[in-house]
């Protein structure tokens, strides 16, 4: 956009003043469909009707504004070829679910219409074994009377138990928030490892809701580490110096279990822990003592 000036102008706050005259040039608009991009992929298992990607943090899911090319979808386009268009829709050919760009960990993606019908209705009927490996703020116990006075938690030995619906926060379209009138939204979490102000957790998904994890993890107070939407709150001071120095969440989907959509066998995949997140876990072993 160019001033009366013939400027360019960059300040969104610039005021125009009455009589001027100004230039407005409008971007090309972007293709609907997302291209193929020759991007490498971690491949758990294929067959003719799926494929089990191990997704690495930093790696958007699907094109979106902000993150039009060098998604999952981009990179499946390019190595399942015309097999996988149209699957799903042609912005998420394929996808039937998703975990956030700094997330890591196993996806399942659909290749044929069948198999993204099928796999879909386990998803949408819970069905599907998901579960995380998460390090968190603080240490949830069970034991904690202000942790089981929350609404919606409750402990479910060896579990603590988060059941607390899930929308969009009041005033940060960007963010989801426990809401009363959410979406149901189950959350199981174990504690698999102390230190001395963090926590190792198992978190097994009973639902998959936007942000679920990340938002009910928050709720109870203890966020994960790294995450810098809902862990803005709590103070790094007490941290080591490499957990509080974390810069993405620190959270992997590190099982993923389910029917094959055809042939009705049981699969299930592990995802070992990412190099950066193990090195955190070696590091607070070795600065703060661990009970596992």
């Amino acid at each position: 956009m160019r001033g009366p000036d013939g400027v360019v102008v960059t300040e969104p706050r610039r005021k125009v003043k009455p009589g001027e005259t100004w230039t407005i040039r409008l971007p090309e608009p972007a293709s609907a469909e997302p291209e193929p991009e020759a991007i490498p992929l971690d491949i758990a298992y294929e067959d003719e009707a799926l494929i089990v990607i191990e997704k690495p943090a930093g790696m958007v899911v699907h094109p979106a504004p902000g993150a039009e090319n060098g998604t999952l979808v981009n990179a499946l386009l390019a190595h399942c070829g015309d097999s996988l268009a149209g699957i799903g829709g042609k912005a998420r050919p394929g996808i039937v679910h998703r975990i956030d760009k700094d997330t890591s960990g196993l996806l399942v993606v659909a290749k044929t219409d069948a198999a993204h019908q099928a796999l879909s209705a386990q998803f949408a009927a819970h069905s599907v074994e998901r579960l995380y490996r998460a390090i968190c703020h603080g240490v949830p116990d069970r034991a904690d009377a202000r942790l089981m006075g929350l609404p919606g938690v409750a402990a479910d030995p060896p579990w603590i138990a988060i059941d607390a619906p899930i929308a969009r926060h009041p005033q940060d379209r960007k963010r989801m928030a426990v809401r009363s009138g959410g979406r149901a939204a189950r959350t199981r979490i174990q504690v698999i490892e102390r230190f001395a102000t963090t926590a190792a957790l198992a978190c097994r998904l009973e639902t998959g809701r936007t942000h679920q994890i990340r938002v009910h993890l928050a709720h109870i107070g203890h966020p994960l580490l790294g995450d810098p939407v809902y862990g803005r709150s709590r103070s790094a001071a007490a941290l080591p110096p490499d957990a509080a120095a974390y810069p993405i969440q620190a959270l992997h989907a590190a099982t993923l279990g389910f029917l094959h959509p055809t042939s009705g066998k049981s699969l299930r995949f592990e995802a070992p822990l990412p190099r950066n997140l193990l090195h955190l876990l070696v590091t607070l072993r070795r600065d703060c003592g661990a009970d596992a």
